[in-house]
């Protein structure tokens, strides 16, 4: 409903355009109204009557005997621990019907007492994922684990992955044939040896699985100064990052779909796979630079030289150019779980 003010000021603006020669139509429709509804409002310029109309009560309502009645019977203790779905049609099993269980569950929340029973966890409302920022790289990681094909039906080898979020590097790999806190606890000591990140690293993101919070892999985590972050319950997503490397991975040409023949074949298959994902590959979130190439701080240069050659291209035949070159700017910080409500980000210093 429009303010009594709004509706004076925009019934005046309709009027003087009027007035100077404009159709009511168009100028309603620059305020958003129709002409019918610029009409009732200058046959009732006193305002809008609707809320405080004295409306009559509905002649299908409930009274107030049957809501009681309501109440009463969703106190009896046969009735104490059922819902008014299982109330309502034990009622009409014993030829009684009162009201439907939509009325049952408004009489009981207008008492107050239409509340979670029993012992299982109450409903609860996921908050939003928290956000983690990378400016650089080696100051936010994330990993996880997949399975691996082995050799028979039901064998498989776990794969144990982490990637820079900043660079999208893959800065530790593994294969293990069992999913291990011990294991995960293995990687990132040397993935933090490897890439010299002690003092740098700020967060390790993962799943919310068993081995993700095994107390093994929190006490090497709490020893690096690494703030620990994991996915909401439930939530498949919010390590994304890793999700979509895995995909990359299990969808390459040359992955063995059938399962590999050993633990040793699957480690020399995914250690070819690191060195093309790093080096040749042309990452399309990085502006098709390598991850290697950025997570050494090279990608500014290469880019810069990609647009000195677009640019020369441009000037040698401007006739097929409809506007500005391609964006070849680097790609600035990445944000892990980015909010779309500013208000509700979180950003780990």
């Amino acid at each position: 409903m429009t303010a009594a003010d709004a509706r004076t000021y925009a019934r005046e603006l309709i009027e003087e355009a009027v007035a100077n020669g404009a159709r009511l139509a168009s100028a309603c429709r620059e305020l958003g109204i129709s002409a019918r509804t610029w009409q009732r409002w200058r046959r009732n310029p006193a305002g809008d009557g609707r809320p405080t109309a004295v409306r009559q009560r509905p002649s299908h309502a409930l009274t107030e005997a049957e809501r009681t009645e309501i109440l009463t019977i969703c106190h009896l203790p046969e009735h104490a621990s059922l819902s008014p779905m299982q109330i309502v049609p034990a009622l009409a099993d014993a030829g009684v019907y009162i009201a439907s269980e939509s009325s049952f569950y408004r009489v009981l929340h207008a008492a107050n007492e239409q509340h979670h029973r029993g012992r299982t966890s109450a409903p609860r409302k996921v908050g939003p994922p928290r956000m983690h920022t990378a400016a650089g790289p080696n100051q936010v990681w994330t990993w996880g684990v997949t399975y691996l094909k082995g050799p028979v039906l039901g064998l498989f080898f776990f794969l144990y992955m982490i990637i820079d979020l900043f660079s999208r590097k893959i800065v530790g790999w593994e294969v293990w044939e069992k999913e291990s806190g011990d294991y995960a606890a293995t990687l990132v000591d040397r993935a933090v040896l490897s890439e010299r990140c002690r003092m740098i690293l700020r967060v390790l993101h993962g799943d919310n699985g068993a081995i993700q919070k095994s107390s093994t892999l929190l006490a090497k985590i709490d020893a690096l100064g690494v703030l620990p972050s994991f996915n909401r319950p439930g939530v498949s997503n919010d390590n994304s990052y890793s999700e979509s490397l895995f995909r990359t991975c299990k969808y390459r040409p040359d992955f063995p779909t059938r399962g590999f023949a050993s633990i040793e074949t699957a480690r020399q298959w995914v250690h070819a796979f690191v060195y093309w994902y790093n080096h040749i590959h042309r990452h399309s979130a990085l502006r098709f630079v390598t991850p290697a190439a950025r997570h050494a701080g090279l990608d500014g240069e290469i880019l810069t030289e990609r647009r000195r050659v677009y640019e020369q291209a441009r000037d040698a035949n401007p006739a097929r150019w409809s506007g500005a070159i391609r964006n070849w700017n680097p790609v600035g910080a990445v944000h892990l779980n980015r909010c779309k409500d500013e208000e509700l980000m979180i950003i780990v210093p």
